[in-house]
């Protein structure tokens, strides 16, 4: 049998069925557009210059000349849709197709060999938390080092928060209707050095999503001007600007610790408790919804209910999120020259990966944190064998899960708050996490430890 001839766009990487298609293409999406050779974008050439002003020049200056004493702010997760695919090459930031399209890339053009990915992937700081060789010293480092203090300091940081988000809404330069919190500090899972908290300010000034999409930098504008006019100008550092939201750090008691903020602007689709029929057409819509900014505002309004779910874990599944965490950013390397394009799974995928984890042990409310991260680590070797959804929101006959499921893209977790957001698709290296848990698992903490009850399922893994 003939194989059928396809055509490469050396650009993107995509495949073509005839020359013609290919050519069209081109035309379409590539002409007169070249790379930022700093982040990978491709753009208007003429746009160039002005991209690297903005984003890579003059951020930079008014951040190290204005606030020099601050801590720099660092790269933050989309936490709603997956604004880019894991069919990024991280070497180059090509797009392609499929995974296995991209991987091959990675190895031809780049010669990314396991070896390779090894070298690139490894970097166990010296106090990691896996050289502990007793439960007792792993719990005393989570008291003591990663869950934040409690207490009148506690009191006292909730009181500063609550100020700040009531004058949010003050400077807001539209009505608010609705308020939704989340991030780290509002779900329980933030450690001692690093909080983050998202404010969505609901209005119905806004008669649509579209309404909302054309007016929401005039208003993320206000909001910024408006806050850097307030009695709390001196503690607020503005970030560079996201998609759909307006970003700034906040010094909290008496400059001890800092808040990262994120505040964005949306239309009330769902109100504050709807019928099931009012989210099923809101998911119709997500599914629908081809232009990614409109498709992060959707998003938006399920901010509540990915909340709600981490919420009600218990102490300890919180603490276990904390030390996934806390092993992410002492045993992953950081990004180097060569491989600057690679994305690690976000933070929420490994938050309700432990979730899960913890709900096939029978949801305990006290375990062992040893059996807990092995469990977790057990899961991440074997990631492209993951398949979790949730039914909490919508069930399985659902037609939009179904079409979600049928995608049959691996590491697959279902966000349990919006049928068409699996959380793993926004990383390009699920094989690292993979080489770097494998190598944990031969740590001092883990090395030699079987499973116990009720963690037994992990044999299987």
């Amino acid at each position: 049998m003939q194989a059928i001839k396809s055509y490469n766009c050396v650009r993107c990487g995509n495949d073509f069925a005839s020359q013609t298609a290919l050519k069209h293409h081109f035309r379409a999406k590539h002409i007169g557009r070249v790379y930022c050779d700093k982040c990978g974008i491709e753009m208007l050439r003429e746009k160039l210059k002005e991209h690297e002003q903005i984003v890579h020049y003059k951020n930079k200056c008014n951040l190290l000349n204005e606030y020099p004493y601050w801590d720099q702010p660092l790269e933050r997760e989309d936490r709603f849709v997956a604004s880019e695919k894991c069919v990024t090459c991280r070497m180059c930031h090509r797009v392609f197709g499929t995974v296995h399209s991209r991987e091959q890339h990675e190895r031809q053009e780049h010669h990314f060999t396991a070896c390779q990915r090894a070298r690139m992937s490894t970097a166990f700081s010296p106090d990691s938390i896996l050289d502990h060789r007793s439960l007792q010293l792993l719990r005393k480092f989570v008291e003591t080092c990663l869950r934040p203090e409690m207490g009148p300091l506690r009191m006292a940081c909730a009181e500063e928060v609550d100020k700040l988000i009531d004058l949010i809404q003050e400077c807001c330069p539209t009505s608010v209707t609705r308020l939704t919190k989340g991030g780290s500090y509002i779900k329980g899972t933030d450690t001692r050095d690093w909080s983050d908290i998202d404010v969505v300010l609901f209005s119905n000034s806004f008669t649509s999503i579209s309404d909302c999409k054309e007016k929401m930098s005039a208003m993320l504008e206000g909001l910024e001007k408006n806050l850097k006019k307030s009695l709390l100008t001196n503690r607020i550092l503005i970030e560079k600007k996201a998609s759909v939201s307006l970003r700034f750090q906040f010094k909290c008691i008496k400059d001890l610790h800092i808040h990262h903020f994120d505040v964005m602007l949306c239309c009330d689709m769902l109100g504050s408790n709807p019928p099931r029929d009012v989210k099923k057409s809101l998911y119709r819509r997500l599914y629908n919804c081809g232009d990614d900014l409109e498709t992060q505002l959707y998003s938006v309004s399920l901010l509540q209910y990915q909340v709600d779910f981490v919420k009600a874990s218990t102490v300890g599944v919180k603490d276990m999120i904390r030390l996934v965490k806390y092993w992410f950013k002492t045993s992953l390397a950081k990004p180097s020259e060569t491989n600057r394009f690679r994305r690690l799974p976000s933070s929420y995928a490994m938050e309700l990966m432990t979730i899960y984890v913890w709900q096939l042990a029978g949801k305990p409310i006290f375990f062992s944190f040893v059996q807990g991260l092995r469990a977790v680590f057990k899961f991440l070797v074997n990631c492209t064998d993951i398949c979790i959804i949730w039914f909490e929101h919508y069930d399985e006959t659902f037609q939009i899960v179904k079409k979600s499921v049928q995608k049959q893209t691996r590491p697959f977790i279902l966000d349990p708050a919006n049928p068409t957001f699996n959380v793993c698709e926004t990383s390009n290296a699920w094989d690292e996490v993979a080489h770097v848990a494998r190598q944990s698992l031969l740590k001092p903490l883990l090395n030699g430890v079987q499973a116990k009850p009720p963690w037994l399922f992990t044999n299987s893994c």
